[in-house]
């Protein structure tokens, strides 16, 4: 079967690849994948711009939807021709704290889809029967792909931010990420959404407003800071989202936070930020960071898409074969994709 395989820890090393279908053990199945979702950290381990660990070779994608093909003697819940969603973490210990208390998101020994082990990018994989989800028939298998990045939104809004219903949310980068964000804030009963970007970021930011955003900020016109302290009569935001990650995104959300407000960091950023971080202090703010997903959230993911108050479909601008995989990540890179969907072949 073909894969997109990167090979090597270097900028540019991945290539397609003809790789042997996966062996499954007893409490795993063999899932045939349907469509798979390019996220801009695939895009990163192409580009080897990663802040974490890739072991190589590994099949990317972690973002995917397809159906049971063979189950392992272990398995119970599921069976061949299931539709189903998988979660990222395929390995996790299930001993640590974390896990105990159900956080195995955050398990130190976690290995993900598309990094740790081997993805999606490819025809079948190999998935433990605790990270799958059924999927409802009305859902199409391209928009069930993009089940997981709607998660990493919820579990930053929903379950480790504090939304207050009525209150302002500011949304920092208009990605895919930051357009679910505005989305399951508008879910949760903020009042006013602001959506931020930059020139490049045109489209996307009247999608987002498309999607529920009442305010849209253009950057490279327009103060954001400035336009979020107007918008609040000098208070600044109750919740700001970083969903971009530089530097910059965060001094902007420490300068339009309220006092007691709360920051919450989902976009990766390597670099210094070179600037004190003593406002946190004298505002009393929350500065929150949070990585990935857990069970009761793609449960709760999977109703909210399939009731259609997460729109995803919106978000599809490229379908294409794994074949294409160069041109999918060249899109998302340029920003002229904002989610591109692969099929294997």
């Amino acid at each position: 079967m073909l894969a997109v395989v990167k090979y090597g820890q270097s900028d540019g090393m991945v290539e397609l690849r003809d790789v042997p279908a996966p062996e499954i053990g007893g409490d795993d199945v063999l899932l045939e994948v349907k469509a798979a979702g390019v996220c801009g950290s695939d895009v990163e381990m192409y580009r080897h711009k990663i802040t974490f660990p890739v072991n190589t070779p590994v099949i990317q994608g972690h973002e995917f939807a397809g159906v049971v093909s063979e189950v392992g003697p272990g398995v119970k819940d599921f069976e061949p021709g299931d539709r189903v969603i998988s979660e990222t973490a395929a390995y996790v210990c299930g001993t640590c704290p974390l896990c105990r208390a159900g956080e195995y998101n955050l398990c130190p020994e976690r290995l993900g889809y598309g990094c740790g082990t081997d993805g999606a990018f490819t025809k079948y994989v190999c998935v433990p029967a605790r990270c799958l989800h059924r999927i409802p028939e009305s859902l199409d298998f391209d928009s069930a792909a993009l089940t997981e990045p709607v998660c990493v939104a919820y579990n930053a809004l929903v379950a480790r931010s504090r939304i207050l219903p009525g209150g302002t949310v500011v949304v920092l980068g208009p990605g895919p990420i930051g357009l679910f964000c505005v989305q399951i804030a508008k879910v949760s009963g903020a009042g006013t959404v602001v959506l931020t970007g930059t020139e490049v970021d045109g489209e996307r930011l009247a999608l987002g407003e498309t999607l529920g955003a009442d305010v849209v900020i253009n950057a490279e016109e327009r103060d954001p800071v400035g336009a979020v302290m107007a918008l609040t009569g000098g208070m600044g935001a109750s919740l700001v989202v970083d969903a971009a990650g530089c530097s910059a995104t965060l001094k902007q959300s420490m300068e339009m936070v309220r006092r007691n407000g709360q920051i919450t960091k989902i976009g990766w950023g390597p670099d210094p930020v070179g600037f004190s971080l003593d406002p946190l202090i004298s505002k009393a703010v929350t500065l929150q960071g949070v990585f990935s997903h857990t069970w009761r959230t793609w449960e709760n993911c999977i109703s909210l898409i399939g009731k259609g108050m997460v729109k995803v479909e919106p978000l599809i601008t490229h379908r294409l074969p794994i074949t294409e995989w160069k041109q999918a990540y060249e899109l998302v890179e340029s920003r002229r994709a904002v989610k591109v969907v692969l099929h294997p072949v």
